[in-house]
């Protein structure tokens, strides 16, 4: 996606991106995951994540135990923060990392092979049994999907939790595509984040997609409330608490 293209994100991108394509990846797509690292810690990708995960663990009666299943999870850097919070606070937060790649797998194995209660799984989520986990996150993984294939994806994803689900995702916004390309270019020469960085930009979401979103959650009587809000750095995060069975 080229510099220009920023003029076309009142709408979201469809095209793929390289990460998506799972034929491919290997030694190139590991780097990627450990620069992708580096880009998370400048644009704080983890304060969303944490702020959704504490708003929902509040809403559930502040339980002493909790399990997490982070989906698309990459190396699962972005639940450190959650870790330490829960530590801090005397919370026993057991998280399995879940993607579909081996490589993220394998990124995440040694990130956190000193970390007991972190496991990695590789696993696609509609492999995830019902009630798989208290509480189902993901970090810039949704809008890997198309409009028409989201409602199915959060649902699937609610129906693997217990108490709900928290959503973090990039907001689509000239600003933040602007700053994502010249940031990717300046710390990466890696195809994957030098290409993918900007377009998952063009893949996020303003606020008009959420509440879409959440129409259609109801339109499927899908029994969970989807509450939304924006965070620095041009970040949303929705956290969607179970009301009923979905």
């Amino acid at each position: 996606m080229s510099m220009p293209a920023f003029k076309r994100l009142n709408r979201r991108a469809v095209e793929e991106e390289y990460m998506d394509d799972f034929s491919t990846g290997g030694d190139e797509l590991l780097e990627a995951l450990r620069h992708l690292r580096r880009l998370n810690r400048i644009f704080g990708a983890s304060s969303p994540s944490l702020y959704g995960f504490k708003r929902l663990w509040r809403q559930s009666g502040r339980p002493d135990r909790v399990s997490v299943l982070d989906i698309g999870a990459g190396s699962g850097d972005v639940n450190r923060r959650i870790l330490r919070w829960a530590a801090r606070n005397g919370v026993d937060v057991r998280i399995t990392l879940v993607d579909i790649t081996e490589e993220a797998c394998e990124e995440a194995r040694n990130l956190y092979q000193r970390v007991p209660n972190i496991t990695v799984r590789r696993c696609d989520l509609f492999d995830l049994p019902e009630g798989s986990a208290d509480i189902v996150m993901s970090s810039q993984f949704l809008h890997h999907f198309d409009d028409v294939r989201l409602p199915e994806v959060v649902g699937q994803m609610l129906n693997a939790s217990r108490l709900g689900v928290v959503i973090s995702d990039i907001h689509r916004h000239w600003i933040s595509w602007s700053a994502v390309w010249v940031v990717a270019h300046l710390v990466s020469g890696n195809r994957y984040i030098r290409h993918d960085g900007p377009l998952s930009v063009a893949k996020g979401f303003k606020s008009s997609d959420w509440i879409r979103l959440r129409q259609r959650l109801q339109e499927r009587d899908i029994q969970a409330d989807l509450l939304y809000s924006w965070k620095p750095l041009f970040r949303y995060v929705a956290v969607v608490h179970k009301t009923g069975k979905v």
